[in-house]
């Protein structure tokens, strides 16, 4: 997210994804909020000057706490290197966790075990937005993520990227096996 956006640039981007979240129309979110169609579109298009008012029945309409008509939740990047992290121990047993994500509130994750073979690159379309990809590595080596900062994972590694852009898997060992944990908002 550029940090040079203007509030009401914010303001659109952050109105369209609240909306789509909410899975409301235009239409049913200017009724909801007791505001003109148009009013909604040209907010939507990052025109205009709305009004305290104007966003806070916004917000209730939404479902959404105010100050989610100003973020900017911006997906970021996290790599884990195997070793790195902070384990906890059991007391009475030789087993260790480290978290490597926790589940956000509003989000849903679907779980993968992926199988990676050398050769041709697994190009992957952009995923709805807000789509976000965990990725750990089991067996082999592989080079994953968005086009632009793909990172090169070995045994134990672990990645988070957006994947509401285009990114790839490509195997560098002959054989890979990946856990991939999808992430969608709402």
């Amino acid at each position: 997210m550029s940090p040079t956006l203007t509030p009401i640039a914010l303001i659109a981007r952050a109105l369209q994804r609240e909306r789509t979240r909410a899975g409301m129309s235009l239409s049913s979110l200017a009724k909801e909020a007791g505001l003109a169609k148009s009013t909604l579109s040209q907010l939507e298009a990052g025109q205009g000057n709305p009004s305290v008012e104007t966003l806070w029945a916004i917000a209730n309409a939404l479902n959404v706490p105010f100050s989610f008509l100003f973020e900017t939740k911006a997906s970021e990047t996290k790599l884990i290197r195997a070793g790195e992290g902070t384990p906890v121990s059991a007391d009475h047993a030789d087993f260790r966790t480290t978290l490597l994500a926790n589940c956000p509130p509003g989000v849903r994750r679907d779980l993968y075990r992926a199988e990676v073979k050398k050769g041709e690159i697994r190009s992957a379309k952009a995923h709805p937005a807000g789509t976000v990809e965990h990725v750990l590595v089991v067996s082999g080596r592989v080079r994953t993520g968005p086009a632009g900062m793909a990172e090169d994972l070995e045994p134990g590694d672990y990645y988070r990227y957006p994947a509401d852009v285009p990114h790839s898997y490509e195997s560098l060992s002959d054989n890979a096996v990946l856990v991939i944990v999808m992430e969608v908002q709402g």
